[in-house]
C-alpha cells in the first residue's frame, strides 16, 4: 500500500471534501455533491455533463416537502431543466418552508436502486452537513475521479454502521471542584471524527457497577448557560453527585445536538422560533430524532475496564442501547434537574415523543 490511504482514511477525506463544497465519486457510479455546499460553478458545470441528476434527500425531509419517496428512506428528485442554486438550497433546506412552502410539483424518480443516493445521505450526514446531495450517474467512476483529481471511494464502506475503534490517546490527574481526585482520558476514533472524553472521579472499583452518566455535548447548554435546554444542570449535577459518592466516571460525548452537529441543531432552533418541537424540527431538516451512536460510550467504558454501570439518565432508550452494546446497566438514576420556563415545552416533547421519565 505504501503511502495510499486505505478506506477509512479515504472516508475521512471524501467528508472533509464534501465540507469544503469539493464533489466525491463512489465506486458503484456516481459522483456526489453535498447540497448544503454545492456553489453555482460547481452546478453549472454539473448541467454539462449531460445524464440525470438527482437532488436526494432523505424520507423525513421528503415528507415535509410532499415528494413521493419510492424508496422509503430516501427520494431521489428529479432537478429541473432550468435548475439554479438557490432551488436546491430551499429543497434541502427548510429554512424558509414557511415562507415560500411551494416548491414543486417536485417528481421523485422511482425506478433502479437507490443504494448510491443512500450512500450518499449517509457521507453528509457524517460530514454534519444538511442531509441533502446531488447525485449524477457516471460511467466510468474511477477514471472521472483520477479525470477531475476527486476523491473515490466504496458505496458500500460509506453506508457501513460499524464502529470505527477507539483508542485512548492520554490521560491525566484534573482536579475539579467536585472532586480534587479527577482524571480526564482523551479517546481517538480511527476514523478521523471527533474525540471523545471520559472524566474519572475518585478510583471507581472494576469489579463493582460504576455511577455512569453518558453526556453528550452541548455547547450552548455546558458553555454557554443556555435555559433552552436542561444539558448544563445535568452535566453538573452527574458530576456533583459522583463527586458526593466519591466515585463515577461521565462519558463526554462529542454528539452535539443529537448528533446532527452544531450548525444544524441551530438550524432545528430557528425551526423551533417558527413554532416547531424538536422533533419537528429534526424531521423537518431531514433527520431522525435522534442520530446519536451510545456504541462509543459503551466502546469506551469497556476500555476503561468497566462492564456494569449505574446509569445516570431519564432516558430508558440509553439504558437498551447499552445493554445491546454489551454494558449490563443495574440501575437507572433519574437526573431531574434543570427545568425552566424557556424549555419547559421541549422536556415535554422529550417525555411524549421519545419517552423520557421526569
Amino acid at each position: 500500500m505504501g503511502f495510499s490511504p486505505d478506506i477509512t482514511e479515504r472516508l475521512a477525506r471524501a467528508r472533509a471534501d464534501l465540507r469544503m463544497g469539493v464533489p466525491i465519486v463512489l465506486d458503484d457510479g456516481a459522483v456526489v455533491l453535498a447540497a448544503e455546499t454545492l456553489d453555482a460553478t460547481r452546478l453549472a458545470y454539473l448541467r454539462t455533463l449531460g445524464g440525470a441528476p438527482v437532488l436526494v434527500v432523505t424520507g423525513r425531509r421528503a415528507e415535509t416537502l410532499k415528494a413521493r419517496a419510492y424508496d422509503g428512506d430516501v427520494a431521489r428528485i428529479l432537478l429541473p431543466r432550468d435548475v439554479t442554486l438557490s432551488w436546491v438550497r430551499s429543497v434541502a433546506n427548510p429554512a424558509d418552508d414557511l415562507r415560500a412552502p411551494m416548491k414543486g410539483p417536485l417528481q421523485s424518480q422511482r425506478d433502479g436502486s437507490a443504494d448510491l443516493h443512500r450512500a450518499a445521505i449517509a457521507l453528509t450526514k457524517a460530514a454534519r452537513l444538511l442531509p441533502a446531495a446531488v447525485v449524477l450517474p457516471v460511467a466510468d467512476p474511477a477514471s472521472f475521479a483520477a479525470t477531475h483529481n476527486l476523491t473515490l471511494v466504496p458505496a458500500d464502506a460509506a453506508v457501513d454502521t460499524g464502529l470505527s475503534p477507539l483508542h485512548e490517546i492520554v490521560s491525566a490527574r484534573l482536579p475539579l471542584a467536585v472532586s480534587e481526585a479527577g482524571r480526564l482520558h482523551i479517546f481517538r476514533p480511527d476514523d478521523g471524527a471527533e474525540e471523545h472524553y471520559a472524566v474519572e472521579i475518585g478510583r471507581p472499583d472494576r469489579s463493582e457497577p460504576v455511577l455512569s452518566r453518558l453526556h453528550s455535548a452541548c455547547f450552548t447548554g455546558d458553555l454557554l448557560g443556555s435555559l433552552k435546554c436542561d444539558c448544563g444542570p445535568q452535566l453538573r449535577g452527574a458530576l456533583a453527585q459522583m463527586g458526593a459518592e466519591g466515585a463515577g466516571v461521565l462519558l463526554y460525548l462529542n454528539q452535539e445536538g443529537r448528533g446532527i452537529g452544531l450548525a444544524n441543531k441551530m438550524r432545528a432552533y430557528s425551526l423551533q422560533d417558527q413554532g416547531f418541537d424538536t422533533v419537528e424540527a429534526n424531521h423537518r431538516l431531514g433527520f431522525e430524532d435522534d442520530e446519536r451512536d451510545f456504541r462509543i460510550g459503551a466502546e469506551i467504558l469497556k476500555r476503561m475496564g468497566f462492564n456494569a454501570v449505574r446509569l445516570m439518565t431519564n432516558n430508558p432508550a440509553k439504558v437498551a442501547r447499552m445493554e445491546s452494546a454489551g454494558i449490563t446497566v443495574t440501575e437507572r438514576v433519574p437526573l431531574k434537574v434543570g427545568e425552566n420556563r424557556h424549555n419547559a415545552a421541549y422536556l415535554a416533547t422529550k417525555a411524549a415523543k421519545s419517552g423520557h421519565l421526569f
